[in-house]
């Protein structure tokens, strides 16, 4: 979810001058050595080392194919791909659940498996072949370390008064991340109304609506923000240059915390412009040499079964995640009544 409003407005401007011109109409099929990605944020380093900054790379140096990268919110780069249906921008859409389900309800996606992709565990891609998981994650919240001691471990404890607007959390229905919150909150308190209830009394101390889930790091950093949401991979990549970021997992009071995964997931998009190269660059981000790389480089976990990360991040990650409980949410409910349940969040939230 995009860094800052600096590199959101660098993105929005590639996108309407050069991608237009290079991927759209009869000008796409001249503009054969690129490939176009439209993408979450979270994989790509703030300073160029993150997991897509190597890959790309990596697969430009190999293929000489250039990859033109945009960059937004789950829901965002959905939305953006719907408005373009008729004439595709891009070829590759990575975004989180359930926005990866919701693309391909609206037709977005079209059907290919790229190779590897029968080492990723049936979960974590489409039964119908339109999107795999190409790096696994789980959702999660940061927190202050220096001003926060204890951390803070319940969800109850996010209502105290010294959160008052130091508390955000990003927009359900735009981010995904936003998303899971809602879908965490439902888990936790065992149902839609009793965590509507919950995040109404939350709203004291919210700060108020963000598009973007990767920008709330740097502030809880920098002490503007005690909490915020997030995901493990993005978070755990930020604390390298941000040593006041704690990761933690909201539990019920009494219970044991709780999180689900929540990989980012790319499918080729229909009638892609390069839909060539968009194969080329899915096989790349799934071939073995890239995920050995996800928890090293990217810190996240790798989709591939077979590909068992021996690296200093991987035993971190392994540690953060002891004894957290991990739950399966129901994606295909999620995905029919997600608009219900962001409207319920906007009318318990005033939002």
């Amino acid at each position: 979810m995009p860094r800052n409003t600096l590199k959101l407005a660098v993105a929005l401007a590639v996108l309407a001058t050069p991608l237009l011109s290079a991927c759209g109409g009869s000008s796409a099929a001249a503009d054969d050595k690129s490939v176009t990605v439209y993408s979450a944020d979270g994989l790509k380093g703030e300073n160029g080392d993150g997991w897509y900054d190597r890959v790309f790379k990596d697969f430009e140096k190999q293929t000489g194919i250039k990859v033109k990268y945009v960059e937004g919110g789950s829901g965002e780069m959905v939305q953006r791909a719907v408005r373009e249906k008729a004439n595709p921008q891009a070829d590759v859409l990575v975004t989180l659940p359930p926005f990866i389900q919701q693309a391909d309800g609206k037709g977005l996606l079209q059907k290919y498996a790229p190779k590897g992709a029968d080492q990723v565990a049936a979960a974590d891609k489409a039964a119908d072949g339109t999107w795999t998981s190409v790096v696994n994650n789980y959702f999660g919240f940061v927190y202050d370390k220096k001003e926060l001691k204890p951390a803070p471990t319940t969800w109850e404890q996010l209502l105290d008064a010294k959160f008052k607007n130091r508390l955000q959390y990003s927009t359900p229905g735009v981010a995904g991340d936003g998303t899971a919150v809602l879908v965490k909150a439902m888990h936790d308190f065992g149902g839609k109304d009793a965590a509507l209830e919950y995040l109404k009394k939350l709203q004291a101390n919210n700060v108020g609506p963000s598009a973007s889930t990767g920008k709330l790091a740097p502030k809880v950093d920098k002490g503007e923000l005690l909490v915020a949401n997030g995901d493990v991979q993005m978070n755990y990549a930020q604390s390298k240059t941000m040593p006041n970021l704690g990761i933690w997992f909201p539990a019920r009071q009494g219970g044991r915390p709780t999180t689900f995964a929540l990989p980012y997931a790319a499918g080729l998009v229909t009638k892609a412009p390069h839909s060539d190269n968009g194969r080329k660059l899915l096989d790349f981000m799934l071939a073995r040499q890239a995920q050995e790389q996800v928890s090293e480089i990217g810190g996240g976990f790798s989709s591939r079964t077979d590909v068992k990360a021996t690296d200093a991040n991987a035993t971190a990650l392994t540690k953060l995640m002891t004894g957290v409980e991990v739950f399966q949410p129901d994606w295909a409910d999620i995905d029919k009544n997600l608009t219900a349940y962001v409207d319920a969040w906007k009318a318990a939230t005033g939002s």
